[in-house]
């Protein structure tokens, strides 16, 4: 392949990644192979100016915009970093410093390089304004509402000398603690799970629902100050000036005063960061002094008075010595690859997932191979690559993904537009079987302390349930054994299983299964539709203007309720006297608004949006994401949509301000 097919492979591929990375939030490659490419195509392109193109994707920032929500341009762009992997770059970027100004002396501000999503919030008299994420660097998404939500971020400042209008630019991290709780739901759920804390942490804060933000535990540090009036012309001091105001900052900065500093900062956290509660990929270096930044100036994309050092992921090479596959309660069939145990970022590793068949196939494995493990975000152990100088002669044949469940012997099946293989036999097959029970009775759903897996395993081989509805149907005598043994603890299952019933609708309902409605969606349509009859009902328009209800959701919905096994299952339960209704809510406030649908669009002065949402429905008014023929008016705040504006005015829906809606429910209605 010549220089010019590369160059067009490359951006082909670059396209690609950037996609997968930025808006689907499922990286298939390492942050350095993307770099190792990026820098690569910016080379080639070098010595080929003929090949120039503006939509190359080394002349744009990678963006993180989204459509669902608000753009608003930034009033200082957003600009990336230059990275780097290598140390030597880092001695170059220092003395390329010394000759830019002059031979005279700085200091380098050195800082951890946290591995999140980067926002930009403004704040006028104390007061928290708007919250922005990158985007393109030039204009990203109004994620006020959500970043509300993270408990680190101030909303109002104290007492202080801050100024009257300033930015505070920092990263929306997702700590190690929520990320492994948040990939264990996932994981029961039989969902993909999130590769890293950083793509975590980026689609939780796009979510549509601020409760799902709240509920996964988000955190933030800031670690810029933009403004007309800083407290200081030095970088650290104006950093120290924002932990006293009340901001979260990394306490591990420091100051270096020569490039040994540097490499000794950057050696020091090499080792440390394994330590540190958020996910750190690199060293952040900055020239110290404002004055000295503005002479350094920028180039096009990166500014010239900063660089980004990145660690590698630490790599180790073992043996694979199988793969074995694992069916899911959803028929979902993994691949896991079965190694020699190897010490791993201070853990020992002897299995790793492969995804599905895709992944699996392209890593082109063969039993015998020595393969490469890295840890994914520093936690989930994954196969990089094969070894292939290390092959013999002797090695063993080539991993073919199975076409037959490996439990029922049923024929695997795989969807459109799923990655996933699956096995239909939803009706006979045991891992499917069992593994919709322990749903059923995990404490998310009917939290039924007093069984467990082995306990629904042995229910299950003795031939006392089959489905979810049987357990209402167990007795003392059934489990405590042919002596009685087991007494008490057979009254304690049958006393835990008749407490499940007066369970709340969201959690009954959440117990069912249904693919793709998680514990916030499940609570979301409870609250909506008040009775499973109604949500039966439902046809997939009224479904999808639900708050936070997509099309895929929505459909999956649809189609569990037409699977007349799953309707006899929701029948013995109703039967058993299960709960699927929502219970009566404390009296609306005011029925000001009552049979009114509102939609809320913009960003507001005096509430958040969850805030009016609230403020609706106790009023009598019902909230509807989405503009339709039966919306009453729209809620328009600041920065409106221009799609939902054109949609409303050519529908004749009526746009109601702020100030109009507080005074249309008057001053007993506000929150």
């Amino acid at each position: 392949m010549d220089d010019k097919q590369r160059i067009l492979s490359l951006r082909a591929e670059l396209h690609r990644y950037n996609y997968l990375y930025y808006v689907k939030n499922s990286p298939v490659i390492s942050d350095q192979q993307f770099d190792e490419m990026m820098h690569e195509l910016q080379r080639l392109e070098a010595l080929h100016p003929e090949m120039a193109d503006p939509n190359s994707p080394t002349q744009r920032v990678g963006s993180d915009l989204s459509h669902e929500f608000v753009q608003v341009t930034h009033r200082y762009p957003m600009l990336s970093l230059a990275n780097t992997y290598n140390r030597g770059d880092v001695a170059d970027f220092y003395r390329r410093i010394e000759d830019g100004l002059g031979g005279g002396p700085f200091d380098i501000c050195c800082e951890l390089k946290f591995d999140g999503l980067s926002i930009s919030i403004t704040y006028e008299q104390g007061h928290l304004v708007r919250a922005v994420t990158r985007g393109n660097g030039l204009q990203g998404d109004d994620v006020t509402a959500n970043v509300r939500t993270i408990r680190s971020i101030p909303l109002q400042l104290g007492e202080g000398d801050w100024p009257e209008q300033f930015e505070v630019r920092g990263e929306v991290l997702m700590p190690w603690d929520s990320f492994e709780a948040l990939n264990r739901q996932r994981a029961e759920r039989e969902e993909p799970l999130f590769a890293n804390p950083r793509n975590a942490a980026s689609g939780t804060l796009k979510s549509k629902s601020s409760s799902v933000v709240a509920e996964r535990k988000l955190d933030a540090y800031f670690y810029y100050l933009l403004g007309e009036d800083l407290p200081s012309q030095f970088h650290y001091q104006n950093i120290e000036k924002l932990g006293q105001w009340g901001f979260k900052v990394s306490r591990n900065m420091a100051l270096a005063h020569s490039v040994d500093d540097v490499m000794a900062y950057i050696d020091r956290w090499d080792k440390e960061r394994s330590h540190l509660p958020v996910a750190t990929d690199g060293i952040v270096l900055k020239v110290n002094s404002l004055a000295q930044q503005e002479r350094l100036g920028m180039t096009a994309k990166n500014p010239r008075w900063a660089i980004a050092y990145k660690f590698k992921a630490e790599r180790a090479r073992t043996l694979l010595k199988d793969v074995v596959f694992q069916v899911g309660r959803t028929g979902a069939v993994t691949p896991v690859a079965e190694m020699e145990p190897v010490l791993l970022a201070g853990t020992v590793v002897k299995r790793a997932s492969l995804h599905n068949q895709d992944i699996m196939e392209g890593l082109d494995l063969h039993y015998g191979d020595y393969v490469y493990v890295e840890k994914a975000g520093e936690i989930i152990p994954q196969i990089v690559g094969v070894d292939t100088d290390a092959r013999t002669v002797f090695l063993g044949d080539r991993v073919k993904f199975i076409t037959t469940c490996p439990e029922c012997g049923a024929k695997l099946v795989r969807y459109e537009g799923e990655a996933a293989s699956y096995c239909p036999n939803d009706v006979g097959c045991p891992p499917q079987i069992k593994g919709r029970i322990e749903h059923f009775i995990s404490r998310d759903a009917m939290d039924i302390e007093s069984l467990g897996p082995e306990t629904i395993n042995e229910y299950y081989q003795r031939g006392l349930i089959k489905d979810v509805a049987d357990l209402y149907h167990l007795t003392v005598s059934q489990l405590c054994g042919a002596d009685g043994s087991r007494l008490k603890s057979a009254q304690k299952v049958i006393d835990g299983i008749q407490r499940s019933k007066s369970n709340s609708f969201g959690r009954s309902l959440y117990a069912l299964g249904i693919r793709f409605v998680g514990k916030v969606a499940a609570n979301t349509l409870a609250k909506h539709f008040r009775t499973i009859d109604h949500l039966m009902q439902a046809p997939l328009e009224e479904l999808m203007a639900v708050n936070g209800i997509g099309k895929t959701i929505a459909e999956s919905i649809i189609h569990y309720f037409h699977e007349e096994r799953n309707l006899d299952i929701l029948r013995r339960l109703r039967e058993a006297g299960v709960n699927f209704e929502e219970q009566a809510s404390q009296a609306p406030q005011s029925d000001v608004l009552a049979g009114q649908a509102i939609v809320i669009s913009g960003v507001f002065d005096h509430h958040s949006r969850e805030e009016y949402k609230q403020i609706i429905e106790d009023n009598g008014g019902r909230n509807v994401s989405s503009i339709s023929s039966k919306t009453n008016f729209i809620l328009a705040g600041h920065n409106m949509g221009p799609s939902k504006l054109d949609k409303a005015n050519k529908l004749g829906i009526r746009i109601v301000s702020e100030d109009e809606f507080l005074d249309m429910i008057g001053e007993d209605g506000q929150a």
